[in-house]
């Protein structure tokens, strides 16, 4: 009988313990208990804190910047079950399906990280928790870009790429090796879709062209696009055309610089295949570049600035660093195809800064813009901040947002919920991608860097990250099908309206990255 009892207890211990392990596999070690307490917060990066994240974002992986031996993360909020993370090297990786799970069920929740070090000798800290808000709007799930190296005339490893932001799986959308390391410049998407789309391609070999998309076909345009922005019909595109010149600074936070020697707008008819203009859009004396269209295609934003220089070969011109652009927009009817008067939006009267890349959110509330000392290019002017106009009353002030380094090329999800958009702020060289929530009265809320599967990713990762387009799903037609395009002696020939004057001495054939 004493046996019995003795085998049946034995019996129940070994039960219990393979629940108790499999309840640890299954959510993670145990908590740490009798943990010294820490009366300041632990250092991570990235810094994944008091910030508003997407629910369908990949997990925000991060390392603990704390001496120790073993670390440990509890991951938990107010519904799902908790699960606890630990490493040795203070890397945390968090699973993507338990992630899910947690933020699936707690939209518009809080999340929390619990934090605990262990020390050489065996002893636990706790950190005071750490705490982010799970919005209850999704942000889109993919997101395109370029990949560039810093370097000033390095174009020939140009791509643009998409990464899935509900994972981290990131595949290419068009190289430039695909076309003898031509130049892959500007892309743009319609209505946030990756369905239709137009990317820049420029090549000795190939020349300038075009590459448009539109659900499913794939036509080559043979002629130079800039900026470009779809008219939410999908029937036209309007586009700007830029001599932009690069030159140098022999001191500053930026050595680098860029002028608009001559510009002007033009706009793209999908269905007639033919490339049209108007005075109202491009004035002879002034220069005309980053048009945005308001989710209506009713009016075109776009900025303007007077044409201080005659010589147009001089680089840099005289008072470059007087051009300040304003903000304008001007109506169109497209039944018509019929444009009205231009009207100043904001001036540089009124805000003695230049005003460049308007974005109108797609529920048309807000506009997004930069503003900068001088200039034409935003990423190269460690001034330039974001703000931000209500469309409803005209008022506009600077976002809470910025740093002291360069932000700019920002976009708007599908919802208007979400911006992203590129910043210096990691020490002034790299571009990296941020995302900010923004909510219904426009305040942009502390922004995060784009997550990484490996949380010292960005540490090593020597490109930057430019022009950053949110979009609703991938990009479904293939980098080698786009690549023949950019290669296809068949185009689609246009007549240019617009003749502009190209300085002396420069060659897009051989130094395609020059001119946009």
């Amino acid at each position: 009988m004493k046996k019995q009892f003795v085998y049946f207890t034995i019996f129940c211990l070994a039960v219990l313990v393979i629940v108790v392990s499999g309840f640890t596999l299954r959510n993670g070690p145990a908590e740490p208990q009798d943990c010294m307490l820490v009366d300041r917060d632990a250092k991570i990066r990235p810094d994944y804190t008091d910030t508003v994240i997407p629910p369908n974002i990949a997990p925000l992986n991060f390392i603990i910047l704390e001496p120790g031996s073993k670390y440990l993360v509890k991951i938990h909020s107010a519904n799902g079950k908790a699960f606890s993370v630990s490493s040795g090297s203070g890397k945390i990786k968090i699973s993507v399906s338990r992630w899910r799970s947690l933020l699936k069920a707690n939209r518009g929740g809080q999340l929390f990280f619990d934090i605990f070090v262990k020390d050489e000798r065996g002893r636990w800290s706790r950190y005071p928790r750490i705490e982010n808000t799970i919005a209850k709007e999704d942000i889109d799930s993919h997101i395109a870009y370029r990949l560039i190296k810093p370097i000033y005339n390095y174009w020939r490893s140009i791509g643009v790429y998409q990464r899935n932001l509900e994972s981290y799986k990131e595949s290419l959308i068009l190289h430039g090796r695909s076309f003898k390391n031509g130049c892959v410049n500007c892309h743009t998407f319609l209505n946030n879709s990756p369905d239709s789309m137009f990317i820049a391609t420029r090549t000795g070999d190939y020349g300038s062209a075009a590459i448009c998309v539109n659900d499913g076909k794939v036509e080559k345009v043979g002629t130079k696009f800039g900026y470009t922005s779809w008219h939410p019909s999908g029937r036209l595109a309007a586009f700007s055309i830029n001599n932009v010149r690069q030159f140098f600074h022999t001191a500053g936070m930026e050595t680098r610089d860029v002028v608009d020697l001559d510009a002007a707008m033009a706009y793209y008819s999908i269905e007639e295949k033919q490339v049209k203009t108007s005075p109202e859009m491009s004035e002879k004396d002034r220069l005309e570049s980053y048009p945005t269209w308001t989710p209506d295609g009713k009016y075109l934003y776009f900025c303007s600035a007077p044409i201080l220089w005659e010589d147009r070969h001089k680089l840099p011109p005289k008072d470059y660093d007087l051009v300040k652009y304003e903000l304008r927009r001007v109506s169109y009817d497209i039944q018509t195809d019929q444009w009205g008067q231009p009207e100043t939006v904001l001036s540089t009267d009124e805000t003695g800064l230049s005003i460049l890349l308007p974005r109108v959110s797609p529920d048309g509330r807000f506009l997004l813009f930069c503003m900068c000392k001088y200039g034409c290019f935003p990423v190269y002017q460690p001034s330039s901040d974001l703000y931000v106009m209500d469309l409803q009353t005209g008022d506009y002030r600077r976002l809470e947002i910025n740093s002291e380094y360069s932000e700019s090329w920002h976009s708007w999800s599908s919802n208007s919920r979400w911006i992203a958009f590129s910043s210096k702020r990691r020490g002034g060289l790299f571009t990296r991608t941020y995302l900010s929530y923004v909510d219904q009265n426009g305040k942009a809320y502390k922004p995060f860097i784009m997550p990484q599967k490996d949380p010292t990713f960005y540490d090593s990762f020597l490109k930057t990250y430019s022009v950053p387009e949110l979009i609703t799903g991938p990009v479904k037609v293939s980098h080698k099908v786009l690549g023949r395009a950019a290669r296809s002696p068949h185009k689609i020939e246009v007549d240019m309206p617009i003749t502009m004057a190209t300085p002396a001495g420069v060659s897009e054939d051989t130094e395609p990255w020059r001119k946009l």
